[in-house]
């Protein structure tokens, strides 16, 4: 499904860790496809409330714990960077989709990292 929100099409997920070489692109590839699927189910969904938009990101999060190995094995890890950049594209993704009031830690609230 294409991503419609204008804004989010145009975005470039997880650019400060594309542009460093300790984070490996092809597990950066698998974290910008986390938070491409998280805008389609936001876009089929269209959650009301910050509760249901939650429920989705934390999802999403835990899909970004299961990384944590792939960037390991690749001799990387999900660090201080990583999570800074990270959950800024969460934020991002609940802004654009008209939740710029959710809380930023409670949109990652599941994670590992």
């Amino acid at each position: 499904m294409p991503i419609t929100n204008q804004q989010v099409a145009g975005h470039v997920f997880l650019r400060q860790m594309y542009a460093d070489s300790y984070f490996p692109d092809h597990v950066v590839d698998r974290g910008r496809a986390v938070l491409m699927r998280l805008c389609e189910r936001i876009e089929a969904d269209q959650p009301s409330n910050l509760e249901a938009l939650y429920a989705l990101t934390q999802a999403a999060t835990e899909e970004f714990n299961s990384l944590e190995a792939e960037f390991e094995a690749a001799g990387s890890e999900i660090e201080t960077v990583a999570r800074e950049v990270i959950a800024e594209d969460f934020w991002f993704v609940a802004s654009a989709y008209g939740f710029a009031d959710a809380d930023a830690e409670e949109l990652i609230a599941t994670r590992d990292w």
